[in-house]
């Protein structure tokens, strides 16, 4: 096998010049069937390799997706939810013979990073996770013209490409499940409130609530982080205001805040009931398992290379929103298990469009 092989040598070897060993390579349709066999012939011979970066950067483009993720390392390696979203890109990626290149969009150093992946054209398009409220990074790639794509919808942009679950609509089946099951005083710890989904799957509750008559207390809302320390610090909080069932924004927040509740003596599901989001692995392990709202994280990822992808190739193409399907996963933490989506009330039933009901034992 050589790799060494020049187009010089390709070209002697093959009795043409170099400029036409390119153009077979390039699958340049002007070349000479016959001429086109003979230069083919010889790299087979040779197992000649082209330098796929060299062939790219010729033909401008990359084949590189910059991977951009507003948090820190610690972060990144701690919540699960981020080595699962960037194996489905990888995998999508690999699939369509482009690279990743994975952007810790740490506040310290964000205007580094928007100058870089903007200016310096390092990538041909960007995928945007868990995006923060008024990113400037989304704004400097609009301005800019670059293919990008969020995962997470923006409330304000018409024209920005995006993939998402209707967190709205998931929450809400969430907490009609609990008050189905006669929990009343039901608590959230929030999401971040300066990221969408955060908002969403806040608004989601309220909307239960709504949905069902019944007021809604301040008191029992508090926001978190989406980390498992948010979980635990906020759910003590929670405690002395005597909450019978919490949602919690993300299962990590669920997981810490179990962690508060087995510390002040709380037995779950018989004291207090929780729901979390996302169902990540350790979900369904923990004691009691983890009832939570299921939704497609590495497809989630996949598809939104996939459609940035597209976005690159064929980019006189619109905007592409797409909303995935969720799934309601009843395990053991929440008490009775609900049996079959016709006991929805008729409020609820336009949201069986993007959720599912799946008992877990």
């Amino acid at each position: 096998m050589n790799h060494s092989m020049t187009l010089e040598e390709i070209a002697k070897l093959s009795g043409v010049s170099r400029s036409t060993v390119s153009r077979v390579i390039n699958d340049d349709p002007k070349v000479r069937q016959e001429t086109r066999q003979r230069v083919l012939q010889i790299i087979q011979q040779v197992n000649y390799q082209p330098n796929a970066l060299a062939r790219s950067l010729a033909g401008g483009r990359t084949r590189v997706l910059s991977l951009v993720i507003p948090e820190g390392v610690t972060r990144l390696f701690s919540d699960p939810y981020f080595p699962i979203l960037i194996q489905g890109v990888s995998m999508a990626c690999n699939a369509h013979d482009y690279s990743v290149m994975l952007w810790l969009a740490d506040p310290d150093y964000e205007r580094r990073t928007i100058s870089r992946i903007v200016q310096d054209k390092l990538s041909d398009g960007t995928i945007i996770a868990s995006m923060l409220n008024d990113d400037p990074l989304v704004e400097a790639l609009l301005e800019d013209g670059s293919p990008f794509i969020l995962i997470g919808r923006n409330p304000t942009h018409e024209n920005i490409s995006y993939v998402d679950v209707d967190n709205q609509g998931s929450t809400r089946l969430a907490i009609a499940h609990l008050l189905r099951l006669g929990y009343r005083r039901i608590a959230t710890i929030t999401g971040p409130q300066n990221m969408i989904a955060g908002l969403d799957r806040l608004e989601g509750y309220k909307q239960a609530f709504r949905q069902w008559d019944l007021p809604i207390d301040p008191d029992l809302i508090v926001e978190g982080d989406f980390s498992e320390d948010s979980g635990y610090t906020t759910m003590q909080r929670l405690i002395p205001r005597r909450p019978d069932a919490v949602f919690a924004a993300s299962d990590y927040m669920a997981i810490g805040a179990l962690r508060a509740m087995r510390e002040n003596g709380l037995r779950v599901p018989h004291d207090i009931a929780i729901i979390g989001f996302d169902d990540v692995p350790m979900a369904a392990r923990i004691d009691p398992p983890l009832t939570t709202v299921r939704q497609p994280i590495q497809k989630t990822g996949a598809i939104a290379a996939e459609v940035l992808i597209d976005l690159i190739e064929f980019p006189k193409t619109g905007p592409r929103r797409v909303i995935l399907p969720t799934e309601l996963v009843i395990r053991g933490s929440c008490g009775t298990a609900i049996r079959t989506p016709n006991e929805l009330d008729r409020t609820d039933q336009p949201d069986l469009r993007t959720t599912n009901f799946v008992t877990d034992s």
